[in-house]
């Protein structure tokens, strides 16, 4: 058969990883192999394969030759641990070679599949006899134990009764030692190498192997009778039963050789503690300081046996923990089918049996006697914690310890102690080579000051085994020491070493741990470790402070992943020195340093742990720093924007360790309640605006929720919250009036939080409308002497519960159902000003405008109402302009756009500049021209002797803004209409530079409004070059004549203006260069001459200037 390609390069790599030293050439196989022939040789006329184990002594010496001079080779060349290495091959080759024989494998299966097949096709056959005796005769029951684990449960009872068979066959006291020393490492868990490449080989192999003819071993051993109602365990634990009843009954069988006290002493006590794993062990830990003490006992044990100098103290240590396993921990071999009585009694009889052998000279104690000694106490403790079901079995138990109690007793020997030095010694290797128990042993060490000799010893060791505290728990325990420490030492020095070594620990745990090590210090002093230290250990802290903060200043920290990393690492190391000394320079730094909200923000969300410390009034203690950092006034826009991004920051939820996904750092409820509630009113003079207390509020609403329900508004007294913005917006309609109220960008906040603010809270109300009825009454009622347009912004809230309340006025021009309508009999709302009352209602909304529009009640077959209509509209529109905001202005030029496009509003126009029109079709462009006219005619109304002491120059500032808006819209929509070729660029304009940066789009979310809607075209235009051209120049003349009409009633030129006349004429260049026979020479020539006579008009020489030489550039090239 030929092995897959798989199979084979598995085979390769399992023979790869047992050694690199071939096992087919190398020297030292030949010399064992050398030895085996010629003991095979000394046999004759027999062989080894029918070895007696009385002959062993014969014919055994040439193999026991080979192997001491192989392991004299290693031994000479430093290799110690390859001469036991090469005892255990040949215990692997020896053993599977037997096995391999006694099942009848297939040669030709075996040379391809086993790896171990060359080496034991070189040796002659063999039998049991030669495997135990060479075990016991190169003392490997270890090894031998070791791979005994490794075999199938039936066959490793097999191989178990083998070796009892073996034993029990012309005994000797050596033979008694052999199956102690079996029975121990089986009960330590295996053994030494027990794990390593070597023993899953042998494993592999004995497993592919098939099960062995039923008459093997020829003699099974007999075993030990097990209790009748138990005679036939369960299949899984077959192997455990055999093996427990196999060992006692070697046991039994062997105890009249068992003629020293050494072998009686170490019998009994592997015997007692295979009772007491079996029985009575269950699997809770022990306590650390007695764990440490039982440790310590068996290092001692395993010094007095093995020499104090054979061994370092660590691989005693490992030995010693390997020993409490096996005396402290629930046995793999479980009880099942053999009784715990039968077992008490077999001890019994075995310990009369050896009575006379049970003493001991107390003065020079034997390690058996003393192993001896602590097996009795660890069972008689078991027993004593012990539950029988009979009281048959409570009477044996008893029985039992009384009978144990007399062997302890006769024993004589003092009661066993270790000292704190040599807890001490033992600990520190468990902690420095990170055996088992470490960190019981860490957090013991952390907590008792007393454990070590001296304050000096305690302090170097925890320097040297930091690793070994990166627990936030250990470090808190650190940090209780060092308090303590402080209350009962004067040694300053030592208290100073453990505050860095614990900052050090700190500083080494993970993000997850520091959080939580942060939030637990918060709760102990919202000034960290400096709050519970005395001022001594504090003093270098604000240089590390500064040292810190310092290096998130360099270039290049926001930028690299790891550079955030170790800022984070350095400010959590000041942070728990003192949180809020750390908090207070974060906050200062994210307003003053420009850009470094973004970093610290960045910083502080993966410091969740900081989130803590609530002070007075529960507001947590960032809050309480960055209102201070505040002061009474921020300084500039810069750390008004700076504090705004910050906040967001901070609340925009993160996925962070210690911060349950989806969490943020501030809640939105924090923060409105400390950065806006107070700062609402116009009498507020409080450090945060109400521009910025707005923009903060539109922001929190426009974040993701972190819990569907309830609303976290609803912590932020919402129906007090809604009136206060009511009235704000109330006040914004005397804006313009001396001395300066709300700013007009603040009314376009408040409308914008309105807009946003009433569905959140309408859709709590409509959840629970019972609940909140008494608050929408008494809403109602604190809004009735508002404007009424404010009340309007609050239906989302009412629902249901009240209607729509608008000028008696309103309902004469619109057909409004009474079901959702009421009219209210307002002085300022007399007849005919229905008009100026349905523009207001179109402005507030895009949905209400809709409903304007639907129900506008115009007979448009009257031409009379179709006029009156018309010049209506024109007054109201005069009325609106200077108190509308952009979004208002927005839906009042979408409104427009509709009423035009649909013959409502009649816009008669004549055309500037008509001397020079050539043959064109203008109906393509009637509804911007129409569009362009009618805001020509509002704004010389606006700027007329009858309106010019309307607005202060601030005001006519806004219009200029507004207006501007409206033209550059119009620009837009004829690039849309006529576009130009693809490779022109059309040039850019700057924004006018004194746009406010609280309307600026990047503080806003999305605007309610929508995008007005183009003026369609009557017909597709096409190319229409010459058209475009021509309203281009239209459009021109009317923003500079408006601009000349402002600058008079203004007193001062309107920037805006300025820079829409400029981007008209780049379209108008931008078109010309797209198709450039669309002008003749005469025609640019004439359209110069006019276009530079209106722009002489202008009052500024700068602006007149740079308009002039824009001109001439675009119509003399």
């Amino acid at each position: 058969m030929i092995l897959a390609g798989d199979r084979k390069k598995e085979i390769m790599d399992r023979n790869s990883t047992m050694d690199q030293e071939s096992w087919l050439s190398c020297e030292k196989t030949a010399q064992l192999q050398g030895g085996f022939l010629l003991a095979n040789k000394l046999c004759e006329p027999a062989s080894l394969g029918s070895l007696e184990k009385q002959h062993w002594g014969k014919v055994g010496q040439p193999i026991l030759q080979a192997v001491s001079e192989v392991c004299r080779q290693e031994q000479r060349g430093g290799r110690q641990q390859e001469s036991l290495h090469w005892k255990k091959r040949l215990l692997c080759v020896v053993w599977s070679k037997l096995l391999a024989s006694e099942s009848g494998e297939d040669v030709e299966r075996g040379w391809r599949e086993n790896p171990l097949f060359p080496v034991q096709s070189s040796l002659p056959e063999v039998n049991s006899v030669v495997l135990l005796e060479l075990t016991k005769a190169l003392k490997a029951a270890p090894l031998y134990a070791g791979l005994l684990l490794g075999l199938a449960p039936e066959r490793q009872s097999l191989e178990l009764e083998r070796l009892v068979q073996h034993l029990t066959c012309c005994p000797t006291p050596e033979d008694g030692w052999l199956l102690l020393q079996v029975w121990r490492e089986l009960w330590r868990a295996g053994g030494e190498g027990a794990e390593d490449d070597l023993s899953r080989v042998f494993a592999e192999q004995c497993a592919r192997l098939p099960n062995p003819p039923s008459d093997l071993p020829s003699q099974a051993a007999k075993r030990f009778k097990l209790d009748p109602e138990k005679a036939t365990p369960p299949p899984q634990s077959s192997s455990a039963t055999s093996v427990l009843s196999i060992l006692l009954q070697a046991m039994e069988d062997l105890r009249h050789y068992f003629l020293t006290p050494d072998l009686c002493f170490s019998g009994l006590s592997i015997l007692l503690d295979s009772l007491s794993t079996c029985y009575l062990r269950d699997s809770a830990p022990l306590p650390a300081p007695i764990w440490l003490q039982h440790l310590t006992r068996a290092v001692a044990l395993r010094e007095m046996q093995d020499g104090s100098e054979s061994c370092e103290l660590v691989q005693l240590v490992r030995e010693a923990q390997t020993d409490m396993h096996a005396a402290f921990s629930p046995s793999r071999f479980k009880e099942c089918g053999l009784g715990l009585g039968r077992l008490l009694g077999a001890v019994s009889e075995l310990l009369l049996t050896w009575d006379s052998l049970l003493k001991t000279d107390s003065s020079i104690p034997s390690p058996s006697a003393l192993s001896l000694q602590a097996s009795l106490m660890r069972t008689l403790e078991s027993l004593s914690q012990s539950d029988t079901r009979t009281q048959a079995d409570t009477q044996a138990m008893k029985d039992f310890q009384k009978q144990l109690t007399e062997v302890l007793e006769n024993l004589s020997l003092p009661k066993p102690e270790s000292t704190l030095a040599e807890q001490a010694r033992v600990a520190l290797v468990v902690l420095e080579h990170r055996l088992e128990g470490n960190e019981e042993l860490a957090a013991m060490l952390a907590a008792e000051l007393s454990w070590s000799p001296g304050e000096e010893e305690w302090i170097s060791c925890l320097e040297r085994n930091k690793m070994a505290f990166l627990q936030t728990a250990l470090v808190m325990k650190l940090v209780s020491t060092l308090v303590a420490t402080c209350q009962s030492s004067s040694d300053a020095g030592h208290s100073r070493r453990l505050k860095n070594l614990i900052l050090d620990i700190f500083s080494q745990l993970p993000q997850a741990d520091k959080n939580t090590a942060l939030a637990e210090i918060l709760i102990c002093s919202s000034r960290g470790l400096h709050g519970v230290l005395p001022l001594t250990l504090s003093q270098d802290f604000p240089q590390e402070l500064n040292m810190a903060f310092n290096c998130l200043t360099q270039g290049g920290v926001a930028s690299e992943k790891d550079n955030v990393s170790a800022a984070v690492v350095a400010v959590a190391r000041v942070a728990f020195q003192n949180p809020e000394a750390t908090l207070e320079r974060c906050c200062r730094m994210a307003l003053c340093h420009r850009g470094g909200h973004t970093l610290l923000a960045n910083i502080l969300c993966q410091l969740p742990g900081l989130k803590g410390g609530a002070r007075d009034g529960g507001r947590g203690l960032l809050l309480c720093c960055l209102e201070k950092a505040v002061g009474s006034r921020l300084a500039s826009a810069q750390e008004e924007d700076q504090l705004l991004h910050f906040l967001l920051a901070l609340m925009t939820p993160c996925v962070t360790q210690g911060l349950e996904n989806g969490q943020s750092f501030l809640s939105p409820q924090e923060v409105v309640c400390a950065f806006v509630l107070p700062h609402l009113s116009s009498s507020s003079c409080g450090p945060v605006s109400l521009e910025l207390g707005l923009r903060l509020l539109l922001s929190t609403l426009s974040l993701p929720l972190q819990d569907a329900s309830p609303h976290w508004l609803l912590g932020c007294s919402p129906f007090p919250l809604l009136l206060i913005l009511s009235q704000q917006l109330n006040l914004a309609t005397r804006c313009w009036e001396e001395p300066a109220g709300i700013s007009m960008e603040a009314k376009e906040l408040l409308v914008s939080v309105l807009v946003v603010l009433g569905p959140v809270l309408g859709r709590e109300v409509a959840s629970v409308p019972a609940t909140w009825s008494r608050a929408l009454s008494w809403l109602y009622n604190k809004v009735q002497n508002l404007d009424w347009t404010v009340r309007l912004y609050l239906k989302p809230v009412w629902g249901e519960h009240f209607k729509m309340e608008v000028p008696s006025s309103l309902l004469a021009v619109c057909e409004l159902g009474e079901r959702d309508w009421a009219g209210l009999d307002l002085a300022q709302y007399s007849q005919g000003t229905g008009l100026l009352a349905w523009l207001e209602c179109c402005a507030l909304s895009d949905s209400l405008q809709d409903t304007m529009l639907a129900c506008l009640d115009l007979d448009q077959k009257q031409p009379h109402h179709v006029s009156m209509f018309s010049k209506g509209m024109l007054v109201g529109l005069v009325q609106m302009l200077p108190w509308s905001t952009a979004g208002e202005w927005r839906r009042l030029l979408r409104v427009l756009r509709e009423l035009l496009v649909s013959g409502r509003l009649h816009v008669p126009y004549s055309l500037e500049y008509v001397d020079f029109l050539p043959l064109m079709d203008l109906r393509p462009f009637s509804c911007q021209l129409r569009l362009s006219v009618l805001l020509l005619r509002a704004l010389q109304l606006l700027c007329g002797s009858s309106c010019s002491d309307w607005l202060p120059a601030r005001g006519w500032a806004h219009v200029g803004r507004l207006y501007a808006s409206a033209m550059r819209e119009l620009v837009e929509e004829l690039r849309v209409l006529q576009p130009t070729s693809t490779h022109t660029s059309t040039p850019k304009v700057a924004a006018p530079s004194n746009s406010s940066p609280a309307t600026s789009p990047k503080n806003l979310p999305p605007s309610p409004v929508q995008p007005p809607s183009p003026c369609p075209a009557q017909s597709q235009p096409g190319d229409r070059p010459q058209e475009v051209l021509f309203v281009l120049t239209q459009l021109f003349c009317h923003v500079q004549h408006i601009q000349v009409m402002m600058s008079e009633a203004a007193e001062g030129p309107s920037e805006p203006l300025f820079l829409v006349a400029l981007e008209i004429l780049s379209q108008y260049e931008a078109v010309l260069a797209a198709f450039p026979t669309s002008s003749s020479p005469l025609e640019r020539d004439n359209t110069l001459l006019f276009l530079s006579t209106i722009t002489d008009n202008l009052q500024e020489k700068e602006m007149k200037s740079v308009l002039h030489q824009k001109i001439s550039q675009v119509l003399s090239s």
